[in-house]
């Protein structure tokens, strides 16, 4: 996976659940998104981030959560970004 443009975000997660998240995925070899290292370095400042993915992604919507899912998959590869 290539680095982040932002070193310091990427080499100074806090310690916390999303440091923890990003060290098993990185030991697993697999791809992630990014932004796992925003959560991680300022977990606190990104609290209103998560819970508003999961308010739109998984609250009750005439759309299905997985309907949901897809335009955002859609979103973020016509935006050149992995999902």
């Amino acid at each position: 996976m290539d680095p982040l443009f932002l070193p310091d975000v990427e080499n100074n997660p806090e310690p916390g659940p999303y440091a923890d998240l990003l060290r098993t995925m990185q030991a697993t070899g697999g791809e992630y998104s990014q932004i796992w290292h925003l959560f991680a370095f300022k977990s606190k400042a990104s609290e209103h981030l998560a819970r508003f993915t999961q308010e739109i992604l998984r609250e009750p919507s005439p759309l299905s959560p997985g309907i949901r899912e897809l335009i955002a998959a859609y979103t973020s590869a016509e935006n050149d970004c992995p999902f």
